[in-house]
């Protein structure tokens, strides 16, 4: 399970908005809304929570489950640093970077 704020925070790592998460894990955009309306856990069914976790994982970020081996404990994200793992996903953060590590412009 994730919490809200994790999917939030996931969603900031990658630079991208409800619509484009929603296109990514391709549930709708009014059930990631109701996911981040969750008070702690969020609420959804099993499948689309797999679809969710997958777009993630696939974007390159890692969520961090309560305790799982980390320096301040607790839940959170992270991005991951094997390149192989996460591939650019368009419309992402990571896809609007110039080569030099500065932001493309768009």
């Amino acid at each position: 399970m994730i919490t809200a704020a994790q999917l939030r925070a996931g969603r900031v790592l990658l630079g991208i908005d409800q619509r484009r998460l929603a296109e990514l894990s391709g549930l709708s955009v009014p059930t990631i809304q109701r996911m981040e309306a969750s008070e702690t856990m969020v609420r959804g069914n099993v499948d689309s929570l797999v679809k969710l976790i997958a777009a993630f994982n696939e974007a390159g970020i890692e969520m961090i489950d309560e305790g799982a081996v980390s320096s301040a404990q607790g839940r959170g994200v992270r991005l991951k640093t094997d390149s192989s793992s996460a591939k650019t996903v368009p419309g992402t953060r990571s896809e609007n970077k110039a080569p030099s590590g500065t932001r493309a412009r768009t």
